[in-house]
């Protein structure tokens, strides 16, 4: 038997098993939370059959502007469920340990945003039944084409990512969800794949698992270039850059950086989980937005100040409109409440606590939220000819009520698969936590067959 750690410091598994499968049986607030997020989607999905029925005319998208709230809503969805990719695979394959606890929240946030990302191309097109003719008749020229077969992949890729470290927690499952409905129980037996907690299926989970890790990497990295390229592949002022491939994946680790911070604080607090999502992960957490922050600044550094010192013309007008013109206020926003203050603060060890952690960390997501949207529409607004003898409509762009509403149920839906499969499944990994706290095979399975550990073995 190994050694043991002293109790005080040593949580027992009975008490892991206990704490991270509580949120799965009673959860008092999960009734008003299903109601407000199926409320705000069922607004959206009566707001999308009344566009489906009048056509894109009832949004704000006109001539000039013809990508708006989609696409940059589609561009932050992409970048938010790229965290996935840092937290499992970049952080874990260079054998990271803090991130145990958060890894699988990262890879929810990453599966439920890829997830409707798809889904907000389609309601940007006027004709969604046309879908297929990407399938049908889709040419390798297009960029439209490669962004398909990424998100795809990595909608497969991350649901393994998920699922498959999920195996070895439910034999925890079948156990102790016995009094829970037959269909929950129906899940846990599917998902175990007959798994009973031999050493050489440990070993082969964690040999799978650092497989898709290092195949996840390229895909992930791959998903958000390629979405960079449906803008840089075009002369138009503001998007015609060599940088927005590695831009837009330092910004998407931004995002997915801060979307975790509010999801570790929502769990630790919701799911009393604070025993293990600890001040010492916020701290961690906040060192990593630092740096991934710092590398950003870099990239919108170089954005403006390229073209800002050069100034040919029309860059000059467009430069001009972020800074001092219509778009100046979200600009300026974004740069400093999004970026360079939310840095200065988590430089200080106070403002990686908790709760100053979650209130930077909203800041951020609503900067990269807006960020995306201030990539996409004045570059939209200056065309390479004026824009003349055309309705005044044409020459200013803010999304419609019916497009909030769709960007809305988009954000509810991605939020209501995190929420679904919170109450599904464990927010953390037991095995993993387990084997942390030196807790061995031996005494997992006898758990598992017996339903406790021998208090007098585990101390000997």
């Amino acid at each position: 038997m190994p050694e043991i750690k002293n109790k005080d410091t040593k949580k027992s598994l009975s008490t892991i098993v206990t704490d991270l499968t509580r949120p799965l049986k009673n959860h008092y607030g999960l009734t008003p939370w299903m109601f407000f997020l199926l409320s705000v989607m069922g607004v959206g999905i009566a707001s999308y059959i009344y566009q489906l029925q009048n056509g894109l005319a009832v949004t704000s998208m006109r001539d000039y502007v013809s990508w708006g709230l989609y696409i940059s809503s589609f561009i932050f969805f992409i970048a938010t469920a790229l965290v996935g990719m840092l937290i499992s695979a970049v952080l874990g394959l260079i054998g990271i340990k803090w991130i145990t606890p958060i890894a699988r929240i990262a890879e929810m946030i990453a599966l439920g945003f890829v997830m409707w990302a798809g889904l907000i191309i389609i309601f940007d097109m006027g004709r969604p039944d046309r879908i297929l003719n990407i399938f049908l008749h889709g040419r390798l020229q297009s960029p439209i084409v490669w962004d398909l077969t990424v998100v795809t992949t990595y909608v497969a890729i991350s649901m393994l990512l998920y699922l498959l470290p999920l195996i070895p927690d439910m034999p925890f499952l079948k156990r102790v969800m016995s009094d829970q409905p037959k269909w929950k129980q129906t899940i846990y037996k599917l998902l175990s794949f007959g798994f009973v907690g031999r050493p050489e299926q440990y070993k082969l989970i964690k040999k799978l698992t650092r497989i898709l890790a290092i195949l996840i990497i390229p895909v992930a990295l791959a998903i958000h270039t390629v979405t960079s390229w449906l803008f840089a592949m075009t002369p138009r002022i503001g998007w015609d850059s060599t940088i927005f491939g590695p831009y837009y994946v330092t910004g998407a680790f931004v995002a997915g950086g801060a979307a975790v911070v509010i999801a570790m604080f929502a769990f630790s607090v919701d799911f009393r989980l604070k025993k293990y999502i600890t001040e010492y992960h916020f701290d961690k957490m906040g060192k990593l937005l630092v740096l991934l922050m710092l590398v950003y600044l870099y990239f919108n550094i170089n954005e403006f100040m390229v073209p800002g010192y050069k100034m040919k013309a029309g860059e000059d007008h467009h430069i001009l409109t972020l800074f001092t013109g219509a778009y100046a206020k979200m600009f300026w926003w974004v740069q400093l409440g999004g970026l360079i203050i939310p840095i200065i603060l988590l430089l200080f060890k106070r403002m990686r606590k908790p709760i100053p952690s979650l209130i930077i960390a909203i800041a951020i997501i609503i900067g990269a939220f807006f960020k995306r949207f201030i990539i996409t529409i004045p570059t939209l607004m200056h065309p390479h000819l004026p824009i003349q003898n055309v309705p005044a409509e044409f020459h200013t762009y803010w999304p419609s009520g019916v497009e909030w509403a769709v960007t809305m149920m988009a954000v509810s839906g991605a939020i209501l698969i995190i929420t679904i499969l919170a109450k599904l499944f464990p927010v953390m990994p037991i095995w993993e936590i387990a084997h942390e706290e030196g807790i061995s095979n031996e005494e997992i399975n006898e758990f598992i067959e017996n339903g406790d550990i021998n208090d007098e073995e585990k101390t000997s």
